[in-house]
């Protein structure tokens, strides 16, 4: 059962009729998995295409003279030197550096970019936005438009029979190929892949093509999710929240040297003391030892039975065929050789820092 505030996805008829199995996430009624189940579609996405309905996740456009200076005091991102058509990962920081969001933004024009913000965390994002942009001369524009995200080594291909040519588009680039369409290659499972937000009408149209091609496979959340956390890929809310800062959680590689000295984004201060200061806890990949998967909330102790970190995302990785997590650990402990303890029901599983990612990111840089 889902709440009565619970948001169902525009295209629930179509996932209805895959036989998804439904959950809530995020406020959210999402399809969890399918009729092939949560293994198969992860291995499907590995090997062919998986596509999956993203549509609860928000396109916001902002615009006019003033957008990159918005977008660079919201973030600690020098919006003005991305190219047209760059993407960049980046976040929503407040006053204490905490990570609020985490987001993608691409250029898309002089005076134009698309943001794209997590489920949870859209309306807040657009508030945030709003705030900052009060005096500057940028609109801030909400797009209601489906979001598919198509992931895997045929993606190319099977975007291209459906008559979406790919093109020149490398990873962490991003374009309007047609009218109110925005496509990226880009994705959250490792793999080559593509977003593409468009008019529901185009959706339907393209994913009855997609769908007629036997390399595509509706993928649920389920798998999302194991994908990702194979890719070693945060998920805002469990592995990064507004108490956690990009030093921490291992994200520094987001931020530009000359920002981290220079900008004038919210929370520069709190960022700059941090990373004068050194993480206090790190974030990092955990293998479990034996089959036990363990999941986010257990707490993990050293050899000595001391409290030493938590795990903030885990599972079984269909991929790895073992047992993967990611958590934070005390930083004089982030060491390879370290083993802990986990704490799941009662049992202690032993655990060994993974180096991340646990499978090999395989996107088109090039």
């Amino acid at each position: 059962m889902t709440g009565a505030n619970t948001k169902n996805l525009p295209l629930e008829d179509l996932h209805r009729a895959a036989g998804a199995r439904f959950g809530a996430f995020a406020g959210w009624s999402m399809p969890l998995t399918y009729t092939p189940g949560v293994m198969a579609e992860h291995q499907h996405t590995r090997e062919h295409v998986g596509l999956f309905d993203i549509s609860h996740m928000k396109l916001i456009e902002v615009s006019g003279s003033d957008a990159a200076a918005l977008l660079s005091k919201a973030c600690p991102l020098d919006a003005a030197a991305l190219a047209e058509r760059q993407s960049k990962y980046t976040f929503l920081l407040n006053d204490q550096a905490g990570i609020i969001d985490d987001l993608i933004i691409t250029r898309l024009g002089a005076d134009r970019f698309m943001v794209v913000a997590n489920a949870g965390n859209a309306a807040l994002d657009e508030a945030h936005l709003r705030e900052l942009a009060k005096g500057l001369d940028c609109t801030i524009n909400p797009l209601d438009r489906i979001f598919l995200a198509i992931q895997g080594p045929e993606a190319w291909a099977a975007l291209s029979r459906a008559g979406v040519e790919t093109g020149e588009l490398v990873f962490m680039h991003g374009f309007e190929p047609r009218k109110d369409w925005f496509m990226s290659r880009s994705g959250y499972t490792g793999e080559d892949g593509f977003e593409i937000g468009l008019p529901e009408a185009d959706a339907r149209k393209l994913l009855e093509t997609l769908l007629s091609d036997d390399r595509v496979m509706w993928v649920g959340l389920a798998a999302r999710d194991s994908l990702r956390l194979e890719a070693g890929l945060c998920l805002h809310g469990q592995d990064i929240t507004p108490e956690t800062n990009p030093v921490d959680a291992g994200l520094m590689w987001a931020v530009s040297k000359d920002v981290r000295a220079n900008g004038q984004f919210v929370g520069a201060e709190a960022l700059r003391a941090a990373i004068e200061k050194g993480a206090a806890e790190k974030r990092v990949g955990l293998k479990p030892q034996g089959r036990q998967p363990v999941r986010a909330g257990a707490n993990l102790f050293d050899e000595a039975g001391n409290p030493a970190g938590r795990i903030t995302s885990g599972g079984f990785g269909p991929s790895v065929g073992a047992p993967v997590a990611m958590g934070y650990v005390s930083a004089a402990l982030a060491k390879s050789e370290t083993r802990f303890f986990a704490d799941v029901r009662g049992t202690k599983v032993p655990v060994d820092i993974h180096p991340l990612p646990f499978t090999q990111h395989r996107y088109r840089k090039g």
